[in-house]
């Protein structure tokens, strides 16, 4: 897997095209806001690979690409202490993450996908089987884009996670926005409610994950950005909000 990502970073590090995934210039469509799914969808023929940087030292790699029109596959890998000194705490399995947009957006209808991503972010709990943040698991996500001072988009989710160690095995809720700032930033922000996170063994007090970000395409399909996660303080195992992370992505063209 170490190699995986050395490989594949190698491989985005030349020549890359087109518009990245942010602003009224943007050529990508959003697969994720922050740690939520939305409706979005890469492109056949596209891929795109991605880090989210995080407290405690996790990196997390994702490597998605457009197989068919409307649908999507990808992996992701990560771990611990990959930023810092000593072990790295490697996650025990890769995750996987599929999508297939049903309904396109239309001007009276939004963008409808599902999809599974097991993904979740954070340090991981070996005792309950699962992560700080959980993954999305099973979802169904819909999007829609409205013209207001550039672009503003609203998303929303419904999902059901496999990692139900904790006893709490509640189908849970998100939403989210996007707002365009010019022609290459976006400012995104997203609530998770996270129900399944609130009661039993939870990692969660009930406020829920409110999430805020800024996103920045470069150029030549690089895209950078920083998040400040739990602004609520919602996680039990820390009292410090607004948990600060990096998001870098590339996406390029394959043929």
């Amino acid at each position: 897997m170490k190699k995986f990502i050395v490989l594949f970073t190698f491989l985005f590090s030349g020549a890359l095209f087109s518009q990245g995934t942010s602003g009224t210039a943007a050529k990508h469509e959003y697969r994720n806001l922050i740690d939520l799914p939305s409706a979005g969808i890469l492109e056949k023929g596209f891929a795109g690979i991605s880090f989210d940087i995080m407290p405690y030292g996790v990196v997390i790699s994702k490597l998605e690409v457009g197989v068919f029109d409307n649908f999507s596959f990808g992996i992701s890998y990560g771990g611990s202490n990959i930023i810092g000194a000593g072990k790295v705490d490697w996650y025990s399995l890769p995750a996987v993450n599929v999508r297939l947009r049903l309904v396109d957006e239309t001007e009276n209808m939004p963008a409808i996908t599902i999809g599974f991503d097991s993904q979740g972010k954070g340090l991981y709990n070996k005792s309950l089987e699962r992560y700080q943040i959980k993954s999305p698991g099973f979802f169904a996500a819909v999007s829609k884009n409205y013209q207001f001072m550039g672009y503003l988009s609203v998303h929303g989710i419904v999902n059901y996670s496999l990692e139900r160690e904790d006893d709490d095995k509640d189908l849970n809720l998100g939403f989210g926005i996007e707002k365009t700032l010019g022609a290459n930033f976006s400012l995104i922000g997203e609530y998770d409610f996270a129900i399944n996170d609130n009661t039993g063994n939870s990692l969660g007090d009930g406020t829920g994950y409110l999430n805020m970000g800024v996103r920045w395409s470069v150029d030549g399909g690089l895209t950078i950005g920083v998040n400040l996660r739990d602004l609520l303080d919602n996680k039990k195992f820390t009292s410090s909000k607004a948990d600060r992370g990096i998001y870098v992505e590339f996406i390029k063209s394959l043929f």
